[in-house]
Formats: C-alpha cells, structure tokens, sequence
C-alpha cells in the first residue's frame, strides 16, 4: 500500500508541475500588501498529499506566498500541528488573526475557500 502511495503522489505532483496555474497579476504595492497578510498565515501539509496539492494550487492562482510546512517530515511542525492545532491532519491553515489568536482551519474545502474570499480580486 505504500509503494502504491508513493507511486500516486509522484504522479500527483508531476501533473501539478506541468498544468501548473498561473498566479494573479498585481502591482508592486498590491502584492507587498498581500505579502504582509500571508506572513501570517502558515499552511501545514505533506508534499504529495492530493487536499494539500490542491490547497496549494488555490494559493498559487491567488499569488499568495505562504509558508508550508512539512509536517510529515519535520518533527518539530508535526508537534505543533498535534499541539496546537489538536491533531495531525493536512492540510491545515494555521491563521494568526489582527488580536494575535490563532485559528487552525482543516478541511482543503474550508481552506481554499477561505484564501478565495479573502484575496480574490473581483
């Protein structure tokens, strides 16, 4: 069963890297701007984990630059993610709000929707 994980995940990311989406295009100090808000948002996920590709598309369409972190070989954001979020699930946003409290939204649904109302232009 792992061999045939590794093996899908691979095919997985190669067809992300050829269809890869084309990113929003922005001026100079609009993308600063929203450079500012994803500093403080985190994307916890495993690399070839298909919820987690998709998140990850849904971010590049929107040119967001978020943090990923590697929870599944990283031990010290697997922690976090268990500790803090509650549980070891990806893919995970973890979202410092304008008070500095921490929110951790699971579900790639939840997630992507999220990104688009916040940062999709109209």
């Amino acid at each position: 069963m792992a061999v045939i994980r590794w093996i899908l995940g691979r095919i997985i990311l190669l067809l992300n890297f050829v269809f890869s989406p084309r990113g929003i295009k922005r001026t100079k100090e609009q993308q600063a701007a929203i450079d500012q808000q994803t500093a403080l948002l985190s994307l916890y996920q495993f690399e070839a984990c298909p919820f987690c590709v998709k998140v990850r598309r849904a971010a590049k369409r929107l040119s967001l630059n978020l943090e990923l972190r590697d929870a599944k070989n990283d031990a010290v954001f697997r922690q976090q993610l268990e500790q803090e979020g509650g549980r070891i699930k990806v893919p995970c946003l973890r979202i410092v709000d304008q008070d500095n409290q921490v929110k951790w939204m699971y579900e790639s649904k939840d997630i992507v929707a999220y990104l688009n109302k916040r940062f999709a232009t109209h």
